[in-house]
């Protein structure tokens, strides 16, 4: 055996990559609620092999962007009563957590984190760059709560942030949309270095209030691009028999 030869190694960052292909697409409605992404024919399709879309699905579903159905996977469909039972559960908890994490605030080192996410995102925004808006606005999310000092409701929190960032990239994909959260994020963070609580969580529920309207405009949007989808598809036809010639013919 010739010992000179080194193993190959895998390809670096090939799952992370099929991970932000798949994750951009269902932003991009390309993948739409209730459609169904199993292994085998996503790593046909990216012309990779199976275990990188394993680890990216098996990411995406641990972040609740997609759930687990049968043998595969699907992008959850959001019911009005869904979206409802969500935004009933964040008006609660939100402007009460952000509220108690401005009072763990004892310098502007403490809030260095959400500082740096509202600058990236602010660069991202001008970019255009919907991905890049995406992270800074999840960094910025987890910034704030990791200043909450009510560790039950912090786990609280944790239950459903991965839905909430399903929620987030079936939004953010609008331009509109996201200069609504810029606006959003620079008002929380100004109640922030403020210091004021009661105006963080004001901010908050208006930055919510403005979350559920795009959302509940992106849901539609899908609604009705499945529709027009189904009205242009062809019927489908079956062959009548051929009818039969009489003997006298």
């Amino acid at each position: 055996m010739n010992t000179s030869i080194k193993p190959l190694e895998r390809p670096a960052g090939l799952a992370d990559r099929v991970y932000n292909q798949l994750r951009d697409n269902i932003g991009s409605h390309q993948i739409r609620p209730g459609e169904r992404l199993q292994e085998v024919s996503l790593a046909a399709q990216l012309g990779v092999s199976r275990t990188p879309v394993r680890e990216a699905l098996a990411r995406l579903e641990s972040e609740g962007m997609i759930v687990v159905e049968g043998r595969g996977f699907v992008v959850p469909e959001l019911t009005d009563a869904d979206i409802e039972e969500i935004y009933q559960l964040r008006f609660l908890l939100e402007p009460a957590a952000v509220s108690l994490a401005v009072g763990e605030v004892s310098s502007p080192t403490d809030l260095a984190s959400m500082s740096a996410a509202v600058d990236e995102a602010i660069a991202a925004e001008k970019a255009g760059d919907f991905r890049a808006f995406l992270e800074a606005n999840s960094r910025f999310h987890h910034a704030w709560r990791a200043l909450v000092p009510n560790r039950r409701m912090s786990k609280l929190l944790d239950q459903y942030v991965g839905h909430v960032r399903f929620l987030r990239v079936l939004t953010l994909g609008d331009a509109t949309a996201r200069k609504a959260a810029l606006t959003g994020m620079k008002a929380i963070h100004a109640a922030f270095r403020k210091r004021d609580a009661e105006a963080a969580a004001t901010a908050m529920h208006k930055h919510l209030e403005a979350a559920k309207r795009f959302l509940v405009e992106a849901i539609a949007q899908i609604e009705t691009e499945k529709a027009a989808e189904v009205a242009v598809a062809p019927a489908p036809t079956s062959e009548a028999p051929a009818p039969r010639r009489s003997a006298r013919n």
